[in-house]
């Protein structure tokens, strides 16, 4: 249970930050004459839909998510190395290498897109948008994915949640339009909020591009990497099954209702480990 509550100590520490730096973001963006850049209403519901999802995933792991793993970690390699900095170090890169294929599973598998549909369901590109989640992207296991390797290389419980949300609370800071271009170098490592904007764009080509988390190398290693300045006009939201709603609760389950709902009206399986767009692409709407 310390690890939880470790967890949540962190969580409760990073929302004033979050809230500060929309704050500065917001004033900045009014200051250069984006006035539109900002929704009250739709920041609202961003916000509720992370209250939400930090509500239900700590839930999740509480009740099944660290019995997973503990019983993962029994059956493990118990590895370290006698280095504390250094076992970190590589505990994190390891999430990050993890989460970069459980987003990539997110973006192109239907069942992934019902738990991930809604952090880019919104029209806006602000950092409220990096707290447009939904708690189905723990109950439906997927973000316990990206801890399984750690558990099977034998890292405890407790830091693996550590490196998770810090590696969450870093990948808030790409959501920006405030940020243009930093140091080519940085670029090149990095996630930044350059190569965020084509991740979050719904142009053909910046679909299903840039899924790193905190390093962007991944996506150069496996042929994912879509430069800003390739990727055209970026047009933020999506283009099939768009948000018609700024209540977070009906916003964190829409997509995960559609998709059953798809299954039951094509009576087709399918739907559910198919692409997102497969059904709109087979079926016309």
């Amino acid at each position: 249970m310390s690890e939880f509550i470790g967890a949540l100590i962190f969580i409760l520490l990073a929302g004033p930050v979050f809230v500060l730096v929309m704050a500065a973001e917001r004033t900045w963006l009014i200051r250069q004459g984006k006035h539109d850049a900002y929704n009250l209403r739709e920041s609202l519901a961003n916000i509720g839909t992370g209250l939400l999802y930090k509500t239900g995933d700590a839930a999740f792991l509480i009740v099944a998510g660290s019995a997973v793993y503990l019983g993962a970690q029994s059956m493990g390699l118990q590895w370290t190395s006698g280095s504390a900095v250094f076992d970190f170090a590589l505990l994190f890169v390891l999430v990050d290498f993890t989460f970069y294929w459980v987003h990539r599973f997110m973006h192109t598998v239907r069942y992934g897109w019902a738990g991930h549909w809604v952090h880019h369901s919104s029209e806006r590109y602000n950092f409220s948008t990096a707290l447009r989640q939904t708690p189905v992207v723990s109950f439906n296991g997927i973000m316990l994915l990206s801890l399984l390797p750690p558990a099977l290389i034998g890292f405890e419980l407790k830091y693996a949640i550590v490196a998770l949300e810090l590696n969450l609370f870093i990948q808030f800071f790409v959501h920006t339009e405030a940020v243009r271009r930093l140091p080519s170098w940085f670029e090149f490592v990095f996630n930044t909020p350059s190569h965020h904007r084509v991740h979050h764009g719904s142009n053909p080509k910046q679909i299903d591009t840039n899924f790193g988390g905190v390093f962007i190398v991944w996506d150069r290693i496996f042929g994912t990497f879509v430069d800003e300045e390739d990727a055209g006009v970026i047009r933020y939201g999506v283009d099939n099954r768009p948000a018609t709603t700024l209540n977070p609760v009906r916003l964190v389950f829409t997509e995960f209702v559609s998709m059953c709902r798809d299954v039951i009206r094509y009576r087709d399986p399918r739907i559910i480990w198919k692409h997102p767009s497969w059904v709109e692409e087979t079926y016309g709407r």
